[in-house]
This record gives structure tokens, C-alpha cells and sequence, in this order.
């Protein structure tokens, strides 16, 4: 082993001089896998008569998805509205076993006021996420039920005049939450160049809006025929397919699985006739894994980086990265001085109020005493005035008093008679004194 460069992160790469067995990981990877088997679940969303169960039956080859009466189910969606059913199956083939679920939207688009119609499918994909969680954060995840969407299968009418207000507002709403992937049903009913016209005119709708919809991507390790492969994919979205689970006799005797016209023979499995083989080759052989990939940890994750924001969760960054433990105590003392400081300047804060207010008790109080005060002196003060006055009016009457007993004396040495005198009406004010 020798050092061959250092990396940006800190780790040196390493040469090996012989062999020494872990790059036969991915042979382990398989093993288990094939052991396990995997889950994918498929939703369908699209109008009634625009052929959602035959296509599913035709992408896996077997009855998968029941054919339904379409008169039937057209009268049931209008009397009950959108309705979210799921049929599940297991499949094998070449030992690999795969559980495929196929959820249904019977009902979207067939009512008379479709302006929610995207709602319900909106809540079954979120609450699909939300049992997904509450399972992460059980203690024993031993028996983890995963039951997220992969993929929607968004099936257009082919009307040739591009997306209608329906498709814009269910693309918008669930383009964050769902891998999309647009598919132009029935395409048989338009001419090749029409096709090829209506495609253009969803695409540049699609990208006004600035919907994310799933469209195979290369990185640097894939080899130039993925590269290749992944480019053609890519330029045939939105996907114009047929499906017909039916054989039909071509004209050199020879059946294939597709539809029969009085001017000829449409071949589901034909490239030059529609694009169902490189919407099977994406959805199924080549990027079914990515679909998963992405649903879970792009999009699950989004959704579940917000749920928990939302519920209060924040996440400390610092658990996450190396730390100097010097620098660590010294933030930590920076911290705890902040900390300090704050309780000082509330407690002082809270001091200088409490005085404030027990000055005002204070000064209140002494202000009614100054006031009681004042009141009593005022009540003494008319008190001495009264008296005052009293002393003086008796003082005016006692010189007339004196006058009227020497006349009384006189009188009596005159006639030798005592003289009755009138009783003085200041006599009881005297007595009072």
C-alpha cells in the first residue's frame, strides 16, 4: 500500500499492491438484495378512458391492474369524487422477487368542479410519509413497512393543444413531494408530427411553471452507452405511449402485442410507433433504483426536515463536526459570562424596580399624613376661632351686669325691701363656663 494524493477532506488515498477482496461488496449487495427482494409502488393519476389499468397490465406483462368498466367507473367517480385505491402483487422473474404496489386515482378529473382535485392525492402520498416516519422513531424498527410513492404515472388527454389548468395545478402541487413522470395517453389518436408538436408545447408549459418533473441524469461514472442511453430517455419525455394487453395479427402473419386499425397495426413494442419501450426501459431496467433513491433521500427528506421544523426539532450542527477542546472551554466561559452578565442586569433591573416602587409606597404615604395633618390643624384652627369668639361676647355682657346690681343695692337701702331681680339671661351662659 503506498500514498498516492491527499484528498480536500483530510483522508489520503491509498493504492492498493494486491488484492484484497472488498471490492467484491457490491456481489454481497446483491446477495442480500436478492434475499429481501424489493417494494415499488406506482401510482396512476389521470382520467377516466385514458387506458391507466391496461397500460400497468402491459408494462409487467401479467394482470397486475383489473380492467374496469369505463361507463361505470366514469358514474361512480362523479357521485363520490376522487377515491384512492392500491391493488398489491408480488412478482418474480429470474429470482428476483419484487412487491409491487399500484395505487389508483379513480374519480380525478371526471367532476364538475375539479379545482382541489389534487388534494386527496396529495394527502394519501404525505400521509404515506408520515407513517413512514412515525416507524423511524419507534424504538424496535426492526419491521420497517415502506409504502412511499416511487413514481406517479401522470397520464395526459391528448387533446394536442398542451396542458390544461387541471394538469398545471397537479403537477405544482405534487412535483415536491413525488417522482413525476408525464405521459401522453392514447397516442395512436394523433399523427406523428402532432406528437412531436404537443410534446414541445407540455415541455414548455412544464418549464414556465417550474415543475420538477424525473428525467434520467449521468454522472462520471457511467460509461458512454449509459450516457447515450439516458440522453434518448431523456428527450423522449413526456413519454407518447399505447397499451394493449392484447395480440394482434400483422400482415406478415406475425402477432405482436399492440392494436389493429382498418389502415393498419399499432406495435406497443415498437419504437417507431410510440414510446412505451423507452418508458418501460426508464421506469423498470435501468433507473428503478434511482426512483427509489431519489424518493428517499431527496424527496422523504425534504419532508421530513420540514415536519420536524415545523413540530419545534432543531438540529445541533455541533454534534456533527470536530471540535478543539480549548476552544470549546473558552466558547463555553464566553457562554457562561454572557449568561452571568444577563442575570446580573435582570436582577439589577428587577432591585431598581423594587425601590422605585417602595419610594412611591413611601412618598404616597407621606403625602396622606401631610394631608390628614393639614386637615386637623384647619379643624383645630376654626375650633380656637369659635372659642375665641365665645370669650369675647361674654366679656362684652359681664360691665351691664355690675351697673344693674349697685341700682338693685340702692333701692333696697331706700325702702328696706329686698328687690327681685329679673334673672339675667347671660346667668346659664355663665354656669357654662
Amino acid at each position: 500500500m503506498r500514498s498516492v494524493q491527499n484528498q480536500g477532506n483530510g483522508a489520503i488515498k491509498k493504492k492498493m499492491n494486491g488484492y484484497v477482496g472488498f471490492s467484491n461488496f457490491p456481489n454481497q449487495e446483491h446477495r442480500r438484495s436478492i434475499k429481501r427482494g424489493f417494494n415499488f409502488t406506482l401510482m396512476v393519476v389521470g382520467e377516466s378512458g385514458l387506458g391507466k389499468s391496461t397500460l400497468i397490465n402491459t408494462l409487467f406483462e401479467s394482470k397486475v391492474y383489473p380492467t374496469k368498466d369505463t361507463d361505470a367507473s366514469e358514474v361512480a367517480a362523479v357521485r363520490s369524487g376522487v377515491e384512492i385505491t392500491s391493488v398489491s402483487a408480488d412478482i418474480q422473474e429470474n429470482g428476483v422477487r419484487l412487491r409491487l404496489s399500484v395505487v389508483d386515482t379513480p374519480g380525478f378529473g371526471d367532476s364538475i368542479n375539479n379545482d382541489e382535485a389534487w388534494r386527496p392525492i396529495l394527502e394519501n402520498i404525505e400521509s404515506r410519509f408520515d407513517a413512514y416516519l412515525a416507524q423511524e422513531n419507534r424504538v424496535n424498527r426492526s419491521k420497517i413497512v415502506d409504502n412511499r410513492v416511487n413514481a406517479v404515472l401522470y397520464f395526459i388527454r391528448p387533446s394536442g393543444h398542451g396542458l390544461r389548468a387541471i394538469d398545471i395545478e397537479f403537477m405544482k402541487h405534487l412535483h415536491t413531494r413525488v417522482n413525476l413522470i408525464p405521459v401522453i395517453a392514447r397516442s395512436d389518436t394523433l399523427a406523428g408530427r402532432e406528437v412531436e408538436t404537443f410534446k414541445a408545447r407540455i415541455m414548455a408549459d412544464i418549464n414556465y411553471h417550474g415543475i420538477q418533473i424525473f428525467k434520467p441524469v449521468s454522472d462520471q461514472f457511467d460509461d458512454p452507452e449509459t450516457v447515450a442511453d439516458n440522453k434518448a430517455i431523456a428527450s423522449k419525455v413526456p413519454f407518447a405511449v399505447v397499451g394493449s394487453e392484447k395480440l394482434v395479427e400483422r400482415a406478415d402473419g406475425t402477432k405482436v402485442r399492440g392494436r389493429k386499425y382498418p389502415w393498419g397495426v399499432i406495435e406497443v413494442e415498437n419504437e417507431a410507433h410510440n414510446d412505451f419501450v423507452s418508458l418501460r426501459q426508464m421506469l423498470l431496467r435501468t433507473h428503478m433504483e434511482e426512483l427509489r433513491d431519489a424518493t428517499d433521500v431527496g424527496l422523504y427528506e425534504a419532508y421530513r426536515t420540514q415536519k420536524l421544523l415545523a413540530l419545534g426539532h432543531v438540529q445541533d450542527n455541533a454534534v456533527f463536526r470536530e471540535f478543539n477542546p480549548r476552544q470549546q472551554l473558552e466558547e463555553e466561559e464566553r457562554l457562561h459570562g454572557a449568561k452571568m452578565g444577563k442575570l446580573e442586569a435582570e436582577m439589577a433591573a428587577v432591585f431598581r424596580q423594587k425601590v422605585q416602587e417602595k419610594e412611591g409606597k413611601l412618598k404616597q404615604s407621606e403625602e396622606e399624613l401631610h394631608s390628614r395633618h393639614q386637615q386637623m390643624k384647619a379643624v383645630l384652627e376654626k375650633q380656637r376661632i369659635e372659642l375665641e369668639d365665645k370669650r369675647n361676647r361674654v366679656g362684652n355682657n359681664q360691665p351691664q351686669n355690675t351697673s344693674m346690681d349697685a341700682a338693685a343695692a340702692a333701692v333696697l337701702a331706700h325702702t328696706g325691701e329686698p328687690v327681685q331681680r329679673m334673672p339675667s339671661k347671660d346667668k346659664k351662659k355663665r354656669g357654662f363656663f
